[in-house]
Protein backbone atom coordinates (compact mmCIF):
# COMPACT_ATOMS: atom_id res chain seq x y z
CA UNK A 1 0.00 0.00 0.00
CA UNK A 2 1.44 3.37 -0.87
CA UNK A 3 0.81 6.41 1.34
CA UNK A 4 0.53 10.21 0.83
CA UNK A 5 2.86 10.81 3.81
CA UNK A 6 5.81 9.03 5.13
CA UNK A 7 8.20 8.92 7.97
CA UNK A 8 11.66 7.66 9.38
CA UNK A 9 13.05 8.09 12.66
CA UNK A 10 16.60 7.60 13.54
CA UNK A 11 17.98 6.17 16.81
CA UNK A 12 21.09 7.23 16.17
CA UNK A 13 24.33 6.95 18.82
CA UNK A 14 24.37 10.68 19.64
CA UNK A 15 20.74 12.08 18.28
CA UNK A 16 17.21 10.62 17.61
CA UNK A 17 15.67 12.24 14.37
CA UNK A 18 12.35 12.21 12.99
CA UNK A 19 11.99 12.61 9.30
CA UNK A 20 8.36 13.38 7.72
CA UNK A 21 8.23 13.83 3.95
CA UNK A 22 5.35 13.65 0.94
CA UNK A 23 5.03 11.07 -1.81
CA UNK A 24 4.80 12.79 -5.11
CA UNK A 25 5.79 9.86 -7.87
CA UNK A 26 8.77 8.93 -7.32
CA UNK A 27 9.90 11.33 -5.10
CA UNK A 28 9.43 12.30 -1.71
CA UNK A 29 9.79 16.06 -0.41
CA UNK A 30 10.75 16.73 3.37
CA UNK A 31 8.01 18.60 5.50
CA UNK A 32 9.28 18.62 8.50
CA UNK A 33 11.70 17.12 10.90
CA UNK A 34 12.10 16.85 14.75
CA UNK A 35 15.76 16.64 16.29
CA UNK A 36 16.42 15.38 20.14
CA UNK A 37 20.51 15.28 21.22
CA UNK A 38 19.99 12.00 23.54
CA UNK A 39 23.45 11.08 23.18
CA UNK A 40 22.71 7.67 23.81
CA UNK A 41 26.00 6.26 23.41
CA UNK A 42 27.53 7.88 26.68
CA UNK A 43 25.58 6.13 28.66
CA UNK A 44 26.96 3.16 27.99
CA UNK A 45 28.85 1.53 30.72
CA UNK A 46 32.24 -0.61 30.71
CA UNK A 47 30.50 -3.77 30.61
CA UNK A 48 28.37 -2.53 27.44
CA UNK A 49 24.70 -1.93 29.19
CA UNK A 50 22.96 1.05 28.55
CA UNK A 51 22.12 3.19 32.21
CA UNK A 52 19.29 4.25 33.18
CA UNK A 53 19.56 7.88 32.83
CA UNK A 54 20.32 7.79 28.82
CA UNK A 55 17.45 5.13 28.38
CA UNK A 56 15.04 8.10 29.77
CA UNK A 57 16.45 10.43 27.29
CA UNK A 58 15.54 8.32 24.80
CA UNK A 59 12.14 7.28 26.09
CA UNK A 60 11.51 10.89 26.27
CA UNK A 61 12.15 12.09 22.50
CA UNK A 62 10.40 9.04 21.95
CA UNK A 63 7.27 9.91 23.35
CA UNK A 64 7.43 13.05 21.37
CA UNK A 65 7.85 12.06 18.21
CA UNK A 66 4.70 9.69 18.87
CA UNK A 67 2.75 13.10 19.09
CA UNK A 68 3.76 14.28 15.52
CA UNK A 69 2.97 10.40 14.56
CA UNK A 70 -0.27 10.24 15.93
CA UNK A 71 -2.02 9.78 12.86
CA UNK A 72 0.08 7.89 10.60
CA UNK A 73 -0.74 4.29 9.91
CA UNK A 74 1.55 1.36 10.91
CA UNK A 75 3.29 1.18 7.32
CA UNK A 76 3.71 4.41 6.85
CA UNK A 77 6.34 4.83 9.48
CA UNK A 78 9.96 2.77 9.99
CA UNK A 79 12.37 3.40 12.85
CA UNK A 80 15.73 2.16 12.99
CA UNK A 81 18.29 1.75 15.22
CA UNK A 82 22.22 2.27 14.86
CA UNK A 83 25.38 1.40 16.61
CA UNK A 84 24.72 1.79 20.03
CA UNK A 85 21.72 -0.56 20.08
CA UNK A 86 23.93 -2.90 18.23
CA UNK A 87 26.81 -2.96 20.70
CA UNK A 88 24.12 -2.44 24.36
CA UNK A 89 23.80 -6.22 26.35
CA UNK A 90 20.21 -4.58 27.64
CA UNK A 91 19.14 -3.25 24.41
CA UNK A 92 15.96 -5.69 23.71
CA UNK A 93 14.86 -4.19 27.22
CA UNK A 94 15.04 -0.61 26.29
CA UNK A 95 13.39 -1.30 22.43
CA UNK A 96 10.53 -2.84 24.19
CA UNK A 97 9.87 0.21 25.93
CA UNK A 98 11.63 2.68 23.41
CA UNK A 99 8.70 0.68 21.17
CA UNK A 100 5.82 1.44 24.03
CA UNK A 101 6.99 4.58 23.71
CA UNK A 102 6.77 5.65 20.33
CA UNK A 103 3.94 3.19 19.31
CA UNK A 104 6.03 1.60 16.10
CA UNK A 105 7.99 -0.89 16.08
CA UNK A 106 11.82 -0.37 16.01
CA UNK A 107 14.28 -2.07 13.95
CA UNK A 108 18.07 -2.65 15.11
CA UNK A 109 19.99 -2.51 11.74
CA UNK A 110 23.40 -3.74 11.01
CA UNK A 111 26.32 -1.30 10.06
CA UNK A 112 26.45 -2.22 6.63
CA UNK A 113 22.72 -1.94 6.03
CA UNK A 114 23.34 1.35 8.12
CA UNK A 115 25.83 2.33 4.96
CA UNK A 116 23.77 0.89 2.43
CA UNK A 117 20.73 3.65 3.45
CA UNK A 118 23.02 6.47 4.34
CA UNK A 119 24.11 6.06 0.59
CA UNK A 120 20.64 6.03 -0.43
CA UNK A 121 19.72 9.42 1.14
CA UNK A 122 23.12 10.90 -0.17
CA UNK A 123 22.47 9.61 -3.91
CA UNK A 124 19.65 11.19 -4.22
CA UNK A 125 20.36 14.97 -3.03
CA UNK A 126 23.50 14.88 -5.28
CA UNK A 127 23.59 17.40 -8.62
CA UNK A 128 25.71 14.35 -10.42
CA UNK A 129 24.97 11.04 -9.04
CA UNK A 130 26.83 9.10 -12.10
CA UNK A 131 30.21 10.15 -11.03
CA UNK A 132 31.72 8.08 -8.23
CA UNK A 133 31.48 9.06 -4.50
CA UNK A 134 33.30 8.08 -1.44
CA UNK A 135 30.93 9.09 1.35
CA UNK A 136 31.52 9.04 4.78
CA UNK A 137 29.43 9.65 7.94
CA UNK A 138 30.78 10.11 11.68
CA UNK A 139 27.84 8.96 13.70
CA UNK A 140 27.66 8.95 17.65
CA UNK A 141 29.50 5.63 18.05
CA UNK A 142 30.25 4.31 14.22
CA UNK A 143 31.09 5.95 11.21
CA UNK A 144 29.99 4.40 7.61
CA UNK A 145 32.08 4.50 4.69
CA UNK A 146 30.29 3.85 1.21
CA UNK A 147 31.65 4.09 -2.43
CA UNK A 148 29.07 4.56 -4.69
CA UNK A 149 27.64 5.67 -8.25
CA UNK A 150 24.19 6.50 -9.11
CA UNK A 151 22.00 4.84 -6.34
CA UNK A 152 23.95 1.92 -6.01
CA UNK A 153 26.51 1.30 -3.63
CA UNK A 154 29.42 -0.32 -4.26
CA UNK A 155 31.68 -1.01 -1.78
CA UNK A 156 30.31 -0.49 2.55
CA UNK A 157 32.09 -0.94 5.32
CA UNK A 158 31.34 0.49 9.28
CA UNK A 159 33.85 1.22 11.87
CA UNK A 160 33.26 1.27 15.40
CA UNK A 161 34.82 4.99 16.01
CA UNK A 162 32.17 7.46 16.10
CA UNK A 163 32.09 11.26 18.07
CA UNK A 164 30.54 10.43 21.23
CA UNK A 165 32.45 7.36 21.52
CA UNK A 166 35.87 8.86 20.95
CA UNK A 167 35.14 12.11 22.70
CA UNK A 168 34.41 10.28 26.33
CA UNK A 169 37.65 8.49 25.97
CA UNK A 170 40.26 10.89 24.40
CA UNK A 171 39.06 14.01 26.15
CA UNK A 172 37.30 13.83 29.16
CA UNK A 173 35.42 16.79 30.66
CA UNK A 174 36.34 18.78 27.51
CA UNK A 175 39.58 18.98 27.85
CA UNK A 176 41.45 18.81 24.73
CA UNK A 177 45.26 19.07 24.64
CA UNK A 178 47.56 18.52 21.88
CA UNK A 179 48.53 14.61 23.10
CA UNK A 180 44.68 13.92 23.76
CA UNK A 181 44.24 14.79 19.88
CA UNK A 182 47.20 13.35 18.41
CA UNK A 183 46.11 9.86 20.28
CA UNK A 184 43.05 10.20 19.14
CA UNK A 185 43.46 10.88 15.77
CA UNK A 186 45.76 7.89 15.43
CA UNK A 187 43.16 5.67 17.35
CA UNK A 188 40.95 6.21 14.51
CA UNK A 189 43.82 6.37 11.62
CA UNK A 190 44.51 2.37 12.92
CA UNK A 191 40.80 1.26 12.29
CA UNK A 192 40.84 3.02 9.37
CA UNK A 193 43.99 1.41 8.02
CA UNK A 194 42.14 -2.14 8.02
CA UNK A 195 39.84 -0.66 5.51
CA UNK A 196 41.35 1.99 3.27
CA UNK A 197 43.47 0.14 0.76
CA UNK A 198 40.73 -1.54 -0.48
CA UNK A 199 38.19 1.36 -0.78
CA UNK A 200 41.41 3.50 -3.23
CA UNK A 201 41.58 0.26 -4.86
CA UNK A 202 37.88 1.06 -6.06
CA UNK A 203 38.59 4.68 -6.20
CA UNK A 204 36.23 7.36 -6.19
CA UNK A 205 35.84 11.10 -8.17
CA UNK A 206 34.48 12.79 -5.52
CA UNK A 207 34.42 12.72 -1.43
CA UNK A 208 30.87 13.86 0.32
CA UNK A 209 30.46 13.92 4.26
CA UNK A 210 26.99 13.44 5.83
CA UNK A 211 24.68 14.20 8.86
CA UNK A 212 25.60 15.60 11.98
CA UNK A 213 29.53 15.90 12.41
CA UNK A 214 30.00 16.83 9.04
CA UNK A 215 27.09 19.42 9.03
CA UNK A 216 28.70 20.84 12.30
CA UNK A 217 32.14 20.96 10.80
CA UNK A 218 31.77 22.55 7.77
CA UNK A 219 29.43 25.05 9.72
CA UNK A 220 32.24 26.00 11.82
CA UNK A 221 34.83 26.45 9.07
CA UNK A 222 32.60 28.35 6.19
CA UNK A 223 31.03 30.62 9.32
CA UNK A 224 34.86 31.80 10.58
CA UNK A 225 36.72 31.75 7.51
CA UNK A 226 38.73 28.46 7.37
CA UNK A 227 37.01 27.66 4.30
CA UNK A 228 35.39 28.92 1.27
CA UNK A 229 33.33 25.81 0.51
CA UNK A 230 33.13 22.77 2.46
CA UNK A 231 35.99 20.28 4.35
CA UNK A 232 39.02 21.27 3.67
CA UNK A 233 42.33 19.82 4.90
CA UNK A 234 44.13 23.13 5.38
CA UNK A 235 40.31 24.35 7.28
CA UNK A 236 40.41 21.30 9.40
CA UNK A 237 44.20 22.57 10.77
CA UNK A 238 42.85 25.46 11.34
CA UNK A 239 39.63 24.33 13.44
CA UNK A 240 42.04 22.00 14.92
CA UNK A 241 44.45 24.81 16.34
CA UNK A 242 41.47 26.85 17.28
CA UNK A 243 40.71 24.06 19.70
CA UNK A 244 44.14 23.31 21.00
CA UNK A 245 44.68 27.25 22.15
CA UNK A 246 41.01 26.97 24.01
CA UNK A 247 41.99 23.41 26.05
CA UNK A 248 38.28 23.02 26.56
CA UNK A 249 35.33 23.09 24.21
CA UNK A 250 33.28 25.24 26.21
CA UNK A 251 36.16 27.83 26.10
CA UNK A 252 35.83 27.70 22.21
CA UNK A 253 34.32 31.62 20.88
CA UNK A 254 33.38 30.33 17.01
CA UNK A 255 30.46 31.08 15.18
CA UNK A 256 28.25 28.38 14.52
CA UNK A 257 29.16 26.69 17.27
CA UNK A 258 25.88 24.92 19.06
CA UNK A 259 25.47 23.68 22.16
CA UNK A 260 24.81 20.31 21.61
CA UNK A 261 27.64 19.48 19.78
CA UNK A 262 30.19 20.89 21.81
CA UNK A 263 30.52 17.92 24.13
CA UNK A 264 31.57 15.70 20.81
CA UNK A 265 33.12 17.79 18.45
CA UNK A 266 36.60 16.73 19.83
CA UNK A 267 36.21 13.12 18.92
CA UNK A 268 34.59 14.44 15.26
CA UNK A 269 36.98 16.61 14.41
CA UNK A 270 39.97 13.69 15.66
CA UNK A 271 38.00 11.71 13.59
CA UNK A 272 37.13 13.45 10.31
CA UNK A 273 41.21 14.63 10.61
CA UNK A 274 42.45 11.41 10.43
CA UNK A 275 40.21 10.31 7.53
CA UNK A 276 41.27 12.91 5.20
CA UNK A 277 44.85 11.71 6.15
CA UNK A 278 44.43 7.73 5.52
CA UNK A 279 42.36 8.51 2.32
CA UNK A 280 44.55 11.50 1.34
CA UNK A 281 41.90 13.98 0.71
CA UNK A 282 42.62 17.74 0.35
CA UNK A 283 38.40 18.85 -0.21
CA UNK A 284 34.95 16.95 0.85
CA UNK A 285 31.63 18.54 0.01
CA UNK A 286 28.55 17.73 2.65
CA UNK A 287 25.18 16.43 1.64
CA UNK A 288 22.26 17.03 3.41
CA UNK A 289 21.27 13.66 2.79
CA UNK A 290 21.25 11.32 5.09
CA UNK A 291 20.06 7.82 7.07
CA UNK A 292 16.45 8.98 7.82
CA UNK A 293 15.84 10.10 3.80
CA UNK A 294 17.82 6.90 2.83
CA UNK A 295 14.83 5.11 5.13
CA UNK A 296 12.63 6.98 3.75
CA UNK A 297 13.36 6.50 -0.31
CA UNK A 298 13.97 2.24 0.88
CA UNK A 299 10.16 2.48 2.02
CA UNK A 300 9.12 4.55 -1.18
CA UNK A 301 11.13 1.38 -3.23
CA UNK A 302 9.37 -1.51 -0.78
CA UNK A 303 5.62 0.20 -1.84
CA UNK A 304 6.92 0.02 -6.22
CA UNK A 305 8.08 -3.19 -5.54
CA UNK A 306 11.72 -2.56 -5.75
CA UNK A 307 12.20 -4.16 -2.37
CA UNK A 308 15.77 -4.68 -2.31
CA UNK A 309 15.28 -7.96 0.36
CA UNK A 310 13.82 -10.03 -3.26
CA UNK A 311 16.98 -8.75 -4.93
CA UNK A 312 19.04 -9.71 -1.80
CA UNK A 313 17.55 -13.59 -1.50
CA UNK A 314 17.91 -14.12 -5.03
CA UNK A 315 21.52 -13.66 -4.65
CA UNK A 316 21.79 -15.71 -1.64
CA UNK A 317 19.93 -18.64 -3.85
CA UNK A 318 22.56 -17.92 -6.35
CA UNK A 319 25.76 -17.86 -3.80
CA UNK A 320 24.46 -20.79 -2.11
CA UNK A 321 23.64 -22.72 -5.22
CA UNK A 322 20.02 -23.06 -3.70
CA UNK A 323 17.92 -25.87 -5.63
CA UNK A 324 15.05 -23.38 -7.30
CA UNK A 325 12.46 -25.81 -8.73
CA UNK A 326 12.68 -27.24 -5.03
CA UNK A 327 12.05 -23.86 -3.17
CA UNK A 328 9.23 -22.65 -5.37
CA UNK A 329 7.52 -25.81 -4.85
CA UNK A 330 8.02 -25.52 -0.63
CA UNK A 331 7.12 -21.79 -1.25
CA UNK A 332 3.72 -22.23 -3.20
CA UNK A 333 2.95 -25.07 -0.49
CA UNK A 334 3.78 -22.98 2.88
CA UNK A 335 1.72 -20.00 1.38
CA UNK A 336 -1.12 -21.82 0.38
CA UNK A 337 -1.31 -23.57 3.80
CA UNK A 338 -0.89 -19.58 5.45
CA UNK A 339 -3.84 -18.38 3.49
CA UNK A 340 -5.97 -21.22 4.43
CA UNK A 341 -5.10 -20.72 8.49
CA UNK A 342 -4.80 -16.70 7.41
CA UNK A 343 -7.07 -14.88 5.07
CA UNK A 344 -5.73 -11.87 5.26
CA UNK A 345 -1.81 -13.24 4.18
CA UNK A 346 -3.91 -13.17 0.33
CA UNK A 347 -3.46 -9.12 0.57
CA UNK A 348 -0.04 -8.36 -1.91
CA UNK A 349 2.65 -7.34 0.70
CA UNK A 350 0.73 -9.14 3.62
CA UNK A 351 4.50 -9.50 6.06
CA UNK A 352 3.30 -12.72 6.69
CA UNK A 353 3.17 -14.07 3.24
CA UNK A 354 6.66 -12.49 2.19
CA UNK A 355 8.47 -14.10 5.14
CA UNK A 356 7.20 -17.52 4.53
CA UNK A 357 8.02 -16.89 0.42
CA UNK A 358 11.49 -16.09 1.60
CA UNK A 359 12.10 -18.20 4.24
CA UNK A 360 10.75 -21.43 1.82
CA UNK A 361 13.37 -20.32 -1.14
CA UNK A 362 16.45 -19.87 1.96
CA UNK A 363 15.76 -22.99 3.87
CA UNK A 364 18.36 -24.85 2.31
CA UNK A 365 21.25 -22.15 1.74
CA UNK A 366 23.13 -24.25 4.47
CA UNK A 367 22.90 -27.56 2.53
CA UNK A 368 26.13 -26.15 0.74
CA UNK A 369 27.74 -25.98 4.25
CA UNK A 370 27.48 -29.72 4.82
CA UNK A 371 24.04 -31.97 4.47
CA UNK A 372 24.33 -33.01 8.12
CA UNK A 373 22.08 -30.94 9.93
CA UNK A 374 21.83 -28.59 7.17
CA UNK A 375 18.65 -26.54 8.58
CA UNK A 376 21.33 -25.46 11.69
CA UNK A 377 24.14 -24.02 8.74
CA UNK A 378 20.90 -22.42 7.18
CA UNK A 379 20.09 -20.72 10.22
CA UNK A 380 23.39 -19.52 11.29
CA UNK A 381 24.01 -18.09 7.74
CA UNK A 382 20.68 -15.88 7.49
CA UNK A 383 21.41 -14.58 11.28
CA UNK A 384 25.14 -13.55 10.81
CA UNK A 385 25.51 -12.68 6.98
CA UNK A 386 25.33 -9.24 5.62
CA UNK A 387 21.30 -9.10 4.08
CA UNK A 388 21.26 -5.67 2.63
CA UNK A 389 17.62 -4.51 3.04
CA UNK A 390 17.03 -6.79 6.04
CA UNK A 391 17.25 -5.66 9.59
CA UNK A 392 18.89 -7.87 12.43
CA UNK A 393 15.13 -8.59 13.79
CA UNK A 394 14.40 -9.47 10.10
CA UNK A 395 17.02 -11.86 10.17
CA UNK A 396 16.90 -13.36 13.21
CA UNK A 397 13.04 -14.00 12.14
CA UNK A 398 14.43 -15.91 9.08
CA UNK A 399 16.82 -17.57 11.24
CA UNK A 400 14.17 -18.87 13.29
CA UNK A 401 11.93 -20.24 10.89
CA UNK A 402 14.68 -21.91 8.94
CA UNK A 403 16.04 -23.40 11.54
CA UNK A 404 11.98 -24.91 12.95
CA UNK A 405 11.65 -26.17 9.75
CA UNK A 406 12.61 -29.61 10.01
CA UNK A 407 14.31 -31.79 13.05
CA UNK A 408 12.78 -31.51 16.99
CA UNK A 409 10.31 -28.79 17.62
CA UNK A 410 11.61 -28.18 20.98
CA UNK A 411 14.24 -26.66 19.74
CA UNK A 412 11.88 -24.12 18.19
CA UNK A 413 12.32 -20.62 20.00
CA UNK A 414 9.49 -18.16 18.07
CA UNK A 415 9.92 -14.34 19.55
CA UNK A 416 8.31 -14.06 22.47
CA UNK A 417 5.99 -17.16 21.53
CA UNK A 418 3.98 -15.38 18.69
CA UNK A 419 1.36 -17.06 17.45
CA UNK A 420 1.82 -15.84 14.25
CA UNK A 421 5.59 -17.54 13.91
CA UNK A 422 4.38 -21.18 15.31
CA UNK A 423 1.89 -20.62 12.40
CA UNK A 424 4.79 -20.04 9.95
CA UNK A 425 6.80 -22.49 11.34
CA UNK A 426 3.74 -25.18 10.80
CA UNK A 427 3.58 -23.98 7.23
CA UNK A 428 6.79 -24.29 6.18
CA UNK A 429 7.52 -28.12 8.37
CA UNK A 430 4.31 -29.35 6.07
CA UNK A 431 5.50 -27.93 3.13
CA UNK A 432 9.03 -29.29 3.34
CA UNK A 433 7.36 -32.92 4.16
CA UNK A 434 5.29 -32.95 1.77
CA UNK A 435 7.81 -31.95 -0.45
CA UNK A 436 10.30 -34.51 0.50
CA UNK A 437 10.72 -36.98 -2.81
CA UNK A 438 11.80 -33.48 -4.65
CA UNK A 439 9.35 -33.92 -8.08
CA UNK A 440 6.62 -32.50 -9.07
CA UNK A 441 3.99 -35.30 -8.62
CA UNK A 442 0.70 -33.81 -7.28
CA UNK A 443 0.71 -33.40 -3.75
CA UNK A 444 -2.83 -34.86 -1.84
CA UNK A 445 -5.74 -32.47 -1.85
CA UNK A 446 -5.47 -30.61 1.76
CA UNK A 447 -6.86 -28.30 3.99
CA UNK A 448 -5.39 -26.39 7.14
CA UNK A 449 -7.04 -25.09 10.08
CA UNK A 450 -6.75 -24.45 13.88
CA UNK A 451 -7.27 -26.35 16.44
CA UNK A 452 -7.58 -24.95 20.32
CA UNK A 453 -4.39 -26.38 20.71
CA UNK A 454 -2.76 -25.93 17.65
CA UNK A 455 -3.64 -27.51 13.41
CA UNK A 456 -5.26 -29.63 11.84
CA UNK A 457 -4.26 -30.77 8.77
CA UNK A 458 -6.94 -32.76 6.45
CA UNK A 459 -5.41 -34.63 3.51
CA UNK A 460 -7.38 -36.94 0.88
CA UNK A 461 -7.01 -40.00 1.54
CA UNK A 462 -6.50 -41.62 -2.27
CA UNK A 463 -2.75 -39.70 -2.44
CA UNK A 464 -2.15 -40.78 1.26
CA UNK A 465 -2.70 -44.74 0.76
CA UNK A 466 -0.05 -44.42 -2.04
CA UNK A 467 2.30 -42.43 0.12
CA UNK A 468 3.37 -44.23 2.96
CA UNK A 469 6.49 -42.81 3.94
CA UNK A 470 4.68 -39.52 3.75
CA UNK A 471 2.26 -40.96 6.12
CA UNK A 472 4.27 -42.11 8.80
CA UNK A 473 6.62 -39.16 8.37
CA UNK A 474 3.32 -37.09 9.51
CA UNK A 475 2.63 -39.32 12.53
CA UNK A 476 5.92 -38.42 13.36
CA UNK A 477 5.08 -34.77 12.91
CA UNK A 478 1.74 -34.94 15.24
CA UNK A 479 4.27 -36.42 18.00
CA UNK A 480 6.30 -33.28 17.53
CA UNK A 481 3.49 -30.74 18.11
CA UNK A 482 2.68 -33.25 21.18
CA UNK A 483 5.74 -33.16 22.51
CA UNK A 484 5.45 -29.54 22.83
CA UNK A 485 2.36 -29.12 24.45
CA UNK A 486 0.83 -28.46 21.15
CA UNK A 487 -1.37 -30.54 18.76
CA UNK A 488 -1.26 -31.93 14.94
CA UNK A 489 -4.65 -33.68 13.93
CA UNK A 490 -4.04 -34.76 10.82
CA UNK A 491 -6.96 -36.57 9.05
CA UNK A 492 -8.17 -38.15 5.69
CA UNK A 493 -11.02 -37.24 3.89
CA UNK A 494 -12.76 -40.42 2.46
Amino acid sequence: MAYELIAAVDLGSNSFRLQVGRVVASQIYPLDGLKESVRLAAGLTADKRLDTTSQQRGIEALSRFAERLRDFAPGAVRAVATNTLRVAKNAEAFLEKAEAALGFPIEVIAGREEARLIYLGVAHTLANPKTRQLVVDIGGGSTEFIIGQNIDPIRLESLYMGCVVFSLRFFPEGRVDKRSFKEAELAARRELQTIVHAFRETGWDEAIGSSGTAKAIVDLLEMNGFSDHGLTRDGLELLRGELLRAGEVSRLRLQGLRADRMPVLPGGLAIMSAIFKEFGLERMAFSEGALRLGVLYDQLGRYHHDDLREATVNRFMQRYEVDRRQAARVAHTAVDLLNQLVPASREAGHPDAQFMVWAARLHEVGISVAHSSYHKHSAYILGNADMPGFSRRDQARLSRLVLAHRGKLERAQPLRGEASEWTLIFCLRIAVLLHRSRDDQPLPRRAAGFTRNGFQLRLGAEGLNVLPLTSAALADEAQQWTGIGGELRIERDP
